[in-house]
């Protein structure tokens, strides 16, 4: 029985980034992956300035770029009761959020999870695709059995990774049980082509019943986003086309652009979320990405959550002989407080942009007031750029936000 060092459990965007980490560092490194080809999952293509540090400290910016990844230098918060030319010029500066980062990173998500598999094996990790029937067995010598090519195989190790998603079974065996808060709001994606759209500026906002945000890729590429109650127009045959009606927006100059354009993949809407789990090791494995719980995409955090729980554990593995579950009680403590932080904003943005009744407007202007004065409601509405762990920890206090949901 062949005996790894590290088995990776899932070969998205957090497993084989973590698998492209360690194998240059000449760790044995297996990645079992359930598909033979990523597919358009509508989400998880947008990573704020704080996962672009950690892209970037895992020298996988080169990979991303050359799968269509592209930096994106402001975001321009349009919106009712703002005069389009006011809303540009306070476009937020995402090159400035962190030092030395050039903004926010756009990049396919099947593109991205084939770019980051095919370089964890180029830098030395071995990787099977087609895997099916995984089961674990953890303690002082774990080992995984799986099926491939129609044989059963069993191998060895010294760590399983479970980096398997949201139905993770590697979470499922070990027993860790996931806690989870829904959304009343539902959040649809579709990529559109839309060649003449700025490709260094996003754009976020509210219209209506529309919570709205357009991420541009180079090469002409838009993803295009909705986030709102559930409804008919989120739901049926029709979904696309109700989304790009919804792009015929009087507070955006040249949405017609993207209420035009021509879709470019598929259109769907999923059910916010947010979920964690109080144990992330156990003897013998360790989790991480969504399979070790997610945050509501409503903020665009997920693709940085995956690169940070990638480097973190990264960073234990190659510390030291150390890989004990202790080992990771650092690395636990900060996803811990990080999820925290981060539903909490997931909950303001909700509360904040899904409400279209007139109270809901005013609430928005009066928070859009509230942040020339209020430092620690600025703090928390920032966090999700700039990342959780650079706001004040009384940014996240009920006492705050509740002054940033007055008048809920």
């Amino acid at each position: 029985m062949h005996r790894y060092d590290v088995v990776v459990i899932g070969g998205g965007i957090a497993g084989s980034a973590l698998a492209a980490a360690l194998a240059p560092a000449g760790l044995d490194v297996l990645v079992l992956e359930r598909v033979t080809e990523f597919r358009d999952k509508v989400r998880g293509e947008y990573m704020q300035p704080w996962g672009a540090v950690e892209m970037l400290q895992m020298g996988l910016d080169d990979v991303l770029l050359a799968a269509g990844g592209g930096w994106c230098r402001r975001i321009i918060p349009y919106g009712e009761g703002t005069a389009p030319a006011a809303a540009e010029s306070n476009a937020i500066p995402l090159d400035a959020m962190i030092p030395g980062i050039p903004g926010s990173f756009n990049v396919g998500h099947p593109q991205a999870s084939e770019a980051l598999n095919t370089a964890a094996a180029t830098r030395g990790a071995t990787v099977l695709r087609d895997v099916t029937d995984v089961e674990v067995s953890v303690g002082s010598e774990p080992s995984v059995r799986y099926s491939h090519d129609g044989m059963v195989h069993e191998v060895e190790c010294r760590l399983i990774v479970g980096a398997d998603g949201r139905q993770s079974t590697v979470r499922k065996e070990l027993g860790i049980a996931l806690h989870k808060v829904e959304s009343p709001a539902v959040l649809g994606g579709l990529l559109v082509r839309a060649e003449t759209w700025p490709v260094d500026s996003a754009i976020i906002g509210v219209e209506g019943e529309r919570h709205f945000l357009a991420f541009p890729r180079p090469n002409g590429y838009v993803r295009l986003y909705l986030c709102r109650l559930p409804s008919p127009e989120t739901s049926g045959a029709d979904r696309a086309r109700h989304m790009l009606d919804a792009y015929r927006l009087d507070c955006v100059p040249g949405s017609d652009v993207l209420a035009s354009a021509t879709p470019a993949g598929p259109c769907s809407y999923v059910l916010g979320s947010d979920s964690w789990t109080d144990v992330l090791a156990v003897d013998g494995a360790v989790l991480i990405g969504d399979a070790a719980g997610w945050n509501d995409p409503i903020l665009g955090c997920g693709l940085s959550v995956a690169m940070r729980d990638a480097r973190s554990v990264a960073d234990v593995l190659l510390a030291g002989d150390d890989w004990s579950p202790a080992a990771f009680e650092s690395y636990a403590a900060e996803r811990g407080e990080r999820m925290s932080r981060l539903r909490i904003s997931a909950r303001v943005a909700t509360e904040l942009n899904c409400d279209s009744t007139p109270e809901g407007r005013d609430r928005r202007r009066a928070v859009g007031e509230l942040m020339a004065s209020d430092p620690l409601v600025v703090a928390l509405r920032a966090s999700p750029l700039m990342g959780p762990e650079r706001a004040p920890a009384e940014a996240f206090t009920e006492e705050t936000i509740g002054r940033a949901l007055a008048f809920a």
